[in-house]
């Protein structure tokens, strides 16, 4: 199922009985957040604020707050559903690369080819992102102090769009880029641009520096939620985003022309926020409550310039918050960990399950059940996984064997604490870490740790014999199961 929209969305989860609207006015300024932190720690409903103090504008938060409805975004009954999907589609694109016959390939391809054809962004001359189109600045409308943007946390260097599009176009290539990145208001027109050193928007950037040149940028603000997640997804470089969102929709994305420059824009999109970047300019940004629990720390980063708003008639303004978790982004990251597993088993095949649990904040923790055939074959998962995109800031990664469930941290936090000699199976890793890690001894990059906590083979160094687990005789749980079941037991 595709939404024509944000709204759209908004409908559906309506109807679902999961969203509440509230009309009393509510301050941006932190109570916004006390209120969302509240009811996202419950796993409660999508909130959509008509009354916010400051704003013409309604506010909606927590719309993906559930893993349900982080599923019902992409259009599926659950995570495992959309991933089962992608798994399809790789196992059958693999096995024609594999063994290649045009007349067994083109019945297979069939079936799939509306799969490809949703791929194809289709350009929309006259969208619904630009029914209003107003220039902003001295003498003429306002800018950033027309959205209810929040101030999340007490601490924060200001108010902050959370759930911004940011949409740039390699000057090069051409090629398009929609990430997401946190944007620190300093007053009606200009704002922080937190574009990490990694992220496909700072390396566009630096092309632009390096020209001497002025970065156009758009900013969008709400759309169809598939393409508001792909925005977030560790997506190969120079993959556009809406490609992902077209698979995801099974529907294209709808694009459109920025009105002053040449960037495309999801043409669904409440509101666009159009002007630029100056490469000579940085300024200080942050500090900001982040998903870790603490405040990120403020560091320099390039200004962002509004020249023009444009808008549908009658927008919806979308934000989230981070903080301690559980918040809404961790059932984004959740929808990650589903979603791109079938192609981590496509690349590792020894990989049964994978988990990112929710404590772990994204980055920081990741537990991966492999079938074990030969020694070292841990380490050469964790390596696989540390080489593997914005994979490559786990800070932890536990190995287990394929009879552990990974989705309990229970039962891993056992196997890893009975099964590891710490000598010989924590592995220290040199790398890159994500530039919110607040512990590394220097920023983005640090050390990173290993725990091989699998069943250890003789060649491995283990001399001794390993244990047997402890298991019922399957004959007596048999029994007791027909003697014993009408009472529970």
């Amino acid at each position: 199922m595709a939404y024509k929209d944000l709204q759209d969305f908004v409908s559906a989860i309506e109807a679902r009985g999961e969203l509440r609207r509230i009309q009393v006015e509510v301050d941006p300024i932190l109570e916004i957040t006390e209120i969302a932190d509240r009811v996202m720690k419950t796993g409660g409903p999508a909130l959509l604020f008509e009354n916010v103090k400051g704003s013409a504008w309604p506010l909606l938060i927590n719309a993906m707050g559930t893993e349900g409805r982080m599923a019902l975004a992409l259009g599926a009954e659950s995570l495992d559903a959309k991933a089962a999907q992608i798994e399809d589609l790789l196992a059958w694109a693999w096995s024609n690369v594999r063994d290649f016959s045009l007349l067994k390939a083109l019945p297979g391809a069939l079936p799939k080819l509306p799969t490809a054809l949703s791929l194809l962004p289709r350009h929309v001359g006259h969208p619904l992102c630009q029914e209003v189109i107003e220039d902003v600045g001295p003498g003429k409308a306002p800018g950033f102090s027309s959205l209810p943007v929040l101030q999340c946390w007490p601490g924060d260097g200001g108010r902050f769009f959370t759930l911004p599009v940011v949409c740039t176009k390699d000057p090069e290539t051409g090629s398009q880029n929609w990430g997401m990145y946190r944007m620190q208001v300093y007053d009606d027109t200009s704002c922080g641009m937190h574009w990490h050193v990694h992220k496909d928007g700072a390396h566009f950037f630096q092309k632009y520096k390096a020209r001497g040149e002025r970065m156009p940028v758009a900013v969008a603000l709400g759309s169809d939620p598939a393409v508001t997640y792909a925005s977030t997804a560790p997506l190969p470089e120079g993959l556009w985003e809406a490609v992902f969102a077209g698979f995801l929709r099974g529907k294209p994305c709808e694009v459109a022309k920025a009105t002053l420059s040449g960037i495309q824009v999801p043409a669904d999109a409440e509101f666009v926020l159009e002007g630029y970047v100056d490469p000579q300019e940085s300024r200080l940004e942050g500090p900001f409550g982040d998903h870790t629990g603490f405040y990120s720390l403020p560091d320099q980063y390039p200004v962002f310039h509004l020249e023009r708003i444009t808008r549908r008639k009658s927008p919806i303004y979308p934000a989230t918050i981070v903080g301690i978790p559980p918040m809404e982004d961790c059932w984004m990251a959740k929808a990650t960990e589903r979603l791109f597993l079938p192609l981590l088993r496509q690349l590792s095949p020894e990989i049964v399950d994978l988990s990112m649990p929710l404590e772990g904040v994204f980055h920081n923790c990741v537990l991966v059940s492999i079938r074990k055939r030969f020694p070292g074959q841990a380490r050469k998962v964790m390596n696989f996984i540390w080489g593997m995109g914005q994979m490559m800031y786990t800070k932890l990664i536990v190995v287990v064997d394929e009879d552990v469930d990974v989705q309990n941290p229970s039962m891993v936090a056992w196997k890893a604490f009975n099964n590891i000699d710490a000598g010989r199976d924590l592995v220290l890793s040199q790398g890159p870490l994500d530039a919110l890690d607040h512990s590394s001894p220097t920023p983005r990059y640090g050390t990173r740790l290993g725990v091989d906590a699998t069943r250890k083979l003789p060649e491995e160094g283990h001399q001794r014999e390993w244990p047997e687990s402890l298991r019922m005789d399957p004959e007596v749980k048999r029994l007791v199961e027909e003697r014993w079941g009408l009472y529970g037991i």
